[in-house]
């Protein structure tokens, strides 16, 4: 695991133009100061000295008490983090949720066996450890042997990878290239399921000190020794670009409570799940991902309204009215496969929630032509994803932390989004159409049924089905 802090010089044009340039403790002291004169931003610039810019900000600070948060949620800090588990990537994204941001992705990078991570690092009791290794490397053999099934299967009915036949026509090298690298995504897109989440992910955010500094609370009151140990990296790496503003990055007696106080509680709600879909000799593994929408409109507002609301509404990012703004809604679904939830905890808005109490295995099935002998072989690919969610429940029921490093990325989960109407909407024309990924436009489109069964005045209002290719 390696975190490397980037820094953000100005552009030619910014120097060209005579534009100030900060380093983000010297931002964050300004903006603070700004707000305590009313001569403006020439008057402060004044005040600092271009060859000792340290001094600077601790001239600013010392003239003014501020708390701490508002100051260092001035200072932007990019870092890039190498090595890390594909969950704890996950739980980072549900704790900073309007970072700005990307992840290695299983939809267009091939994961290798190498990239498993050490068993040691992770915590995994030295009695699981050769199970768990056994057990995580059939999930990567499996992934391999469906990958190439499903490589060969697109190949074999082009039409199911909805591929633009203008596209397959084309000899040109470009196009050619664009075809392979789509033809492959087909079958990352359905092999991917049997990846396990504990293989390493590169991650990189982008958000002020404010936010680097709550997440180094959360990863290092974490019981999870990965959780410390990229906490301390952060830590160490935050000090490089704000190091006035670390004094609260430190664990916590009140988070580490609560943390232990939540696993305990995902503990019994995992004692009381069924095992039929787990259990050893299973006859089925997935879950059916049964969507939930609960709706409560502002007072005195009706459907009417929120049709109103939509009326100039002609495309995602156009206008929706204050009644759809002021409309709470929680949606979610009681059975979604890790690979997904990864990005559905990415929405910006609102609360998410999962308690990672595996529920089911997902791998694709539904993906396979009516009748095809694919069927038996992939039930028996499945098989090690099956056991590995199996094991991460048992573990769950003993509030063992590590459990979430026996998940693969078909585990099906509980999860939930709370959030506005409009925001809602957003999310649900972002993941549906051809340009969604197949399971995205799955779970939103069943959602949006549900909102049209309440509101059939915004059918057609909503633009359900226009996912630009991702």
């Amino acid at each position: 695991m390696r975190i490397t802090q980037v820094a953000i010089r100005p552009t030619e044009a910014s120097e060209a133009a005579g534009r100030p340039a900060l380093t983000p403790e010297l931002l964050a002291a300004t903006g603070a100061r700004y707000s305590r004169s009313g001569d403006g931003l020439d008057a402060i610039l004044e005040k600092i000295d271009p060859a000792n810019l340290d001094r600077s900000v601790d001239s600013i600070f010392k003239m003014i008490d501020y708390g701490h948060q508002s100051i260092a949620d001035m200072a932007p800090v990019a870092l890039f983090i190498d090595g890390i588990s594909i969950w704890l990537a996950y739980h980072i994204w549900a704790l900073c949720p309007t970072a700005g941001g990307q992840e290695s992705s299983t939809r267009y990078i091939r994961f290798e066996p190498q990239t498993l991570l050490p068993a040691d690092p992770l915590g995994i009791p030295e009695s699981d450890v050769a199970h768990w290794r056994d057990l995580m490397a059939q999930c990567l053999a499996a992934f391999d042997t469906a990958y190439a099934a499903w490589l060969k299967l697109g190949e074999t009915y082009p039409e199911l990878t909805r591929i633009p036949e203008d596209l397959r026509s084309d000899p040109s090298g470009r196009a050619q290239k664009r075809l392979e690298r789509m033809e492959r995504n087909y079958a990352f897109d359905r092999a991917r399921y049997l990846l396990p989440a504990a293989l390493a992910t590169n991650l990189m955010l982008v958000m002020s000190a404010r936010g680097w500094t709550q997440l180094c609370q959360q990863l290092l009151s974490h019981p999870l020794p990965e959780a410390k140990t990229v906490g301390a990296a952060i830590r160490a790496e935050l000090g490089l670009a704000a190091p006035r503003l670390l004094r609260h990055a430190t664990e916590t007696e009140s988070i580490a409570r609560g943390i232990q106080a939540e696993l305990e509680a995902r503990a019994a709600i995992a004692a009381a799940e069924s095992e039929s879909l787990l259990a050893p000799g299973a006859a089925l593994f997935e879950r059916s991902p049964t969507p939930i929408l609960d709706i409560r409109l502002p007072s005195g507002a009706s459907p009417s309204d929120l049709a109103a609301d939509l009326r100039f509404h002609d495309n995602r990012y156009a206008w929706i009215g204050a009644t759809m703004q002021r409309t709470m809604v929680r949606f979610g679904w009681e059975a979604v496969a890790l690979a997904e939830l990864r990005d559905l905890n990415r929405h910006r808005s609102g609360s998410k929630y999962s308690p990672l109490v595996p529920r089911g295995f997902y791998a694709a099935a539904d993906q396979l032509p009516a009748g095809s002998a694919l069927e038996p072989d992939l039930r028996r690919w499945s098989e090690p994803g099956r056991a590995a969610s199996y094991e991460a429940l048992v573990r769950l029921r003993r509030a063992d932390p590590t459990s979430v490093y026996w998940m693969a990325l078909g585990t099906q989960v509980a999860f939930e989004h709370c959030t506005a109407a409009d925001r809602f909407i957003y999310e649900a024309e972002l993941r549906t159409g051809l340009g969604a990924h197949f399971r995205y436009a799955r779970h939103l489109h069943d959602a949006l049924a549900l909102w049209f069964e309440r509101f059939p005045e915004t059918r057609g209002l909503v633009i359900e089905g226009a996912a630009e290719p991702e």
